[in-house]
């Protein structure tokens, strides 16, 4: 199944390219961009998650696509889809995520990117709910989901599994919303500046 390309005004978020593995490691180094999840120790790790999204896009379709800023940087991290594929109450579900590079923080970017991931899933993959999740601290990433219409499920918050015992990151917080509720004009806009 080719790879789809998903545009807006200011944002490309396409197949990853050989290119990508440099920024994408030095984004995985970044305190910031780290400090709500679990940090991958060293360049194999971070290439081997995107081979992992290259065979989650192989697979199904849809993933994490590598997010461009023509204009501004050919690479500022990535935002899409992925199936949960560990044991959650929540599961077999869809996940939207997003990564970006602190310099693009602060003007809707992962709003509107995410906002793209959201229609391409209702749309053209046909899922009938998407999720998302962090762990309480991260109100900017809740932030998002909200402008996105998601909404909390907090009997649904959960200890991720992948976490280890004990850790500051194992609570997550469960965000959903529903095709319903993107199609009746929840998620109306989201895909553009804001």
């Amino acid at each position: 199944m080719p790879h789809v390309t998903l545009t807006s005004a200011r944002l490309i978020l396409r197949p990853w390219r050989d290119g990508d593995g440099d920024a994408f490691h030095a984004l995985s180094r970044n305190p910031a961009v780290m400090e709500h999840l679990l940090p991958l120790s060293d360049r194999a790790a971070s290439d081997a998650v995107i081979q992992r999204i290259g065979e989650h896009f192989d697979q199904h379709g849809f993933g994490f696509w590598a997010v461009e800023r023509p204009g501004h940087s050919p690479f500022i991290g990535f935002v899409g889809l992925a199936r949960v594929t560990w044991e959650a109450p929540f599961a077999p579900a869809v996940e939207v995520g997003w990564r970006l590079d602190p310099a693009h923080w602060g003007q809707g970017l992962a709003t509107e990117a995410a906002g793209l991931a959201l229609a391409h899933g209702f749309g053209a993959v046909g899922l009938d709910e998407i999720v998302a999740f962090t762990v309480p601290e991260n109100r900017r990433s809740q932030r998002v989901m909200e402008r996105l219409g998601m909404e909390r499920d907090a009997a649904g918050d959960f200890d991720h599994p992948r976490v280890p015992d004990g850790h500051r990151l194992k609570q997550h917080v469960l965000y959903r919303i529903g095709r319903g509720r993107w199609r009746d004009g929840i998620g109306a806009g989201v895909s553009g500046p804001g």
